[in-house]
């Protein structure tokens, strides 16, 4: 019997960033409010060691999905691209509205999306921008899809104790929504990528109860005081900072270097190297140690905290915005934490 001639991919088609979104609630938890909650803090200490001076918090009964939605309405509000064009969705959150179904499907529901259209759910966190990228420029490198959206949105306030002022002045909430489409002019461009995950480093940024392998219950909800006079129980958000900050100076500046390596590219080339914006110590330590320029390594968690997943969009939105990032701009993009995961990206506008 003659074999049957496989089918082939197109690899020709490549993808690009069409647009940017993003979205923030409208609870303000200032440097103010924590100092008043934290006995010998101020709000310029918290200020000086985290850089960020307030931080967005949904609401109670206001979800993950409620904000991705949110960020995609205003990208369809502000900009010439229709929603009928979407033919993928990938939602990347760590806080689904259930276990089951999958956040994306109800996602294209809320949004009025066509039904012929794939959805998926992607379960990562600091690096998760960076993945959902490269999933969207594989899908339309393959000819499955040529405008796919891909919405970042996480609600970690949901997951820290009131009393873990470790975590409680990092983290904000947020989403962000993204548009990359099908370029055929082939100027644009997003890829090569890198990535690296250390799944040995799992205990360092975790929440150790409330899934399958630790379901909640009347012991996992014990609150207990550490050294350092942080309250959580097994229920809540546990990092390790002092390992999560050796284990990005240890990765990050070499998924730089391999980055650039596997792009053929000089730093010189880049326009930007926009990172996770995890805060300001971390960022400081890394500029420091990769020698990236101040002008080369735009910030923005001022006002909003360290948003996950949405961190680097929300970057790339204010660059967009002001100019700086453009037709032509060449960026590396940088996600790394909790996993361990770290993912790298260039991307040519």
């Amino acid at each position: 019997m003659p074999s049957l001639p496989l089918a082939r991919s197109r690899h020709d088609v490549p993808a690009c960033i069409a647009c940017v979104a993003t979205h923030v609630p409208d609870e303000v938890l200032s440097n103010e409010q924590l100092a008043a909650e934290f006995s010998g803090w101020t709000a310029d200490k918290i200020f000086e060691k985290t850089g960020i001076r307030e931080r967005r918090i949904a609401a109670k009964g206001e979800t993950a999905l409620d904000l991705a939605v949110a960020a995609a309405e205003r990208l369809f509000a502000e900009n010439s691209k229709p929603r009928e064009l979407v033919d993928f969705v990938i939602l990347c959150t760590q806080a689904p509205d259930h276990i089951l179904p999958s956040s994306s499907c109800i996602l294209q529901e809320r949004l009025s999306l066509r039904k012929a259209i794939g959805a998926i759910d992607v379960n990562l966190g600091c690096s998760g921008f960076v993945y959902g990228l490269s999933l969207a420029a594989g899908l339309i490198s393959a000819g499955a899809a040529s405008n796919i959206l891909l919405v970042t949105a996480d609600t970690y306030s949901k997951y820290i104790n009131d009393r873990d002022k470790s975590v409680r002045t990092l983290f904000g909430d947020g989403a962000a929504a993204t548009l990359i489409c099908a370029d055929g002019k082939g100027d644009a461009g997003i890829g090569p990528f890198n990535f690296g995950t250390d799944g040995s480093g799992a205990d360092r940024l975790i929440v150790p109860a409330g899934g399958f392998r630790r379901p909640s219950d009347a012991c996992s909800s014990v609150e207990v005081e550490d050294r350092s006079g942080n309250v959580r129980s097994a229920d809540d958000l546990f990092m390790d900072g002092a390992a999560v900050m050796s284990f990005t100076l240890r990765e990050v500046p070499t998924m730089f270097r391999n980055l650039l390596e596997r792009a053929n590219l000089d730093e010189a080339d880049l326009s930007a190297i926009i990172l996770h914006q995890a805060n300001k110590f971390m960022l400081d330590s890394l500029q420091k140690k990769m020698k990236i320029p101040e002008e080369k390594m735009p910030r923005r968690y001022e006002q909003i905290g360290n948003t996950v997943s949405s961190t680097i969009p929300f970057v790339l939105e204010q660059e967009i915005a002001s100019g700086r990032l453009g037709e032509g701009s060449r960026v590396a993009l940088l996600g790394f934490g909790v996993g361990l995961s770290w993912a790298g990206a260039i991307v040519t506008f």
